[in-house]
């Protein structure tokens, strides 16, 4: 709490003071009155003001200055009021009893905002799951008979359903920690459910996949790093180079830590573009590119890949040239 602003706010009451203490002292000096007398009349109710205004900072500074001392300290500052003593003048009452009111308000708002925004998430994660049915239910029909017009169907089904798959993981990414199973998982499994995962586009795609020094264990949830890898390979494939495309993943020991790495020969990324890759909806260059080709491209894939590898404890960094290559590395720590 500034004292200077302290004062300038007082101002007025300030100036009436002064001006009641100058009409008190022409009028002692109009009567005459012994001069001793005159500055006992003028200097006490001077003195006593001047204290009165000094207790009145002193409490009020006390107050305010612990306040702000604690919205520094708290991460979530809309909880300070819980560590707020009760003021001791009227007007500090009064905020506190503004800032309960308002903070009640705030509660009840954003527990209706979340309440709302379950039952919102829990529709999607059940409409996912009923339209993935049909959407398995007519890729096993195509695959049962097979002609030129059908693997051009299942080639869009396929795309609904890695689009079906990415908005339920996207509405558990929030809230994953609940569904998380950390346990050692083999690394050359989840790879070979990515591969099977995937075996339709590599093929039609003429993508060559090598795998090599895979057989390592890691701690992680192999349901999550089996969607991570999902989506980093079915971006090598979708920015894939017209002829000789490969995809070549490895991985390898680094004292405590295990690298696995997907790398590509694909159209690589964009210097400007890396790092904003695993930015909210962020598509680069190669997303316009792509989406005047073929399709929209959401750029939602290596966020949600990102910020799992953040909850699950694990560093995914990329690295690329233009043209050239892009390899994305994995740490488990």
């Amino acid at each position: 709490m500034n004292w200077k602003r302290y004062l300038q706010d007082k101002r007025v009451e300030i100036l009436i003071f002064m001006v009641g203490v100058i009409i008190e002292a022409v009028f002692l000096a109009a009567c005459q009155v012994e001069t001793e007398l005159f500055l006992v009349a003028v200097l006490v109710p001077l003195v006593a003001w001047l204290f009165c205004l000094l207790y009145d900072y002193y409490r009020k500074n006390s107050f305010y200055r612990r306040l702000f001392q604690n919205l520094d300290r708290m991460d979530q500052k809309y909880l300070v009021l819980e560590t707020l003593e009760s003021p001791r003048f009227y007007d500090g009452e009064l905020l506190k009893e503004a800032l309960y009111e308002a903070n009640k308000s705030m509660t009840e708002h954003v527990n209706e905002s979340r309440r709302v925004m379950r039952e919102f998430k829990d529709f999607i994660e059940m409409w996912v799951h009923q339209v993935k049915l049909p959407v398995a239910s007519l890729l096993l029909l195509c695959h049962n008979h097979p002609d030129e017009n059908n693997k051009k169907y299942m080639e869009q089904l396929r795309r609904i359903d890695r689009y079906t798959e990415q908005v339920l993981y996207y509405t558990r990414a929030e809230h994953a920690e609940k569904d998380y199973l950390i346990q050692e998982c083999s690394l050359a499994g989840i790879i070979h459910h990515i591969a099977m995962k995937n075996k339709d586009d590599l093929l039609e795609n003429k993508v060559e996949f090598q795998v090599e020094n895979c057989d390592l264990s890691v701690v992680t949830d192999e349901k999550w790093m089996e969607f991570v890898l999902d989506q980093i390979v079915n971006n090598s494939i979708k920015y894939r180079r017209k002829e000789g495309a490969r995809i070549r993943i490895t991985a390898r020991k680094d004292n405590r830590q295990t690298i696995l790495s997907v790398w590509d020969n694909g159209i690589g990324i964009a210097s400007g573009d890396l790092p904003r890759l695993f930015e909210k909806s962020f598509t680069g260059s190669n997303g316009r590119i792509f989406h005047h080709m073929e399709e929209k491209s959401t750029g939602m894939g290596l966020y949600i890949a990102y910020n799992m590898c953040e909850k699950l404890g694990h560093k995914i960094k990329v690295e690329s040239e233009e043209g050239e290559y892009t390899r994305i590395n994995i740490t488990f720590l």
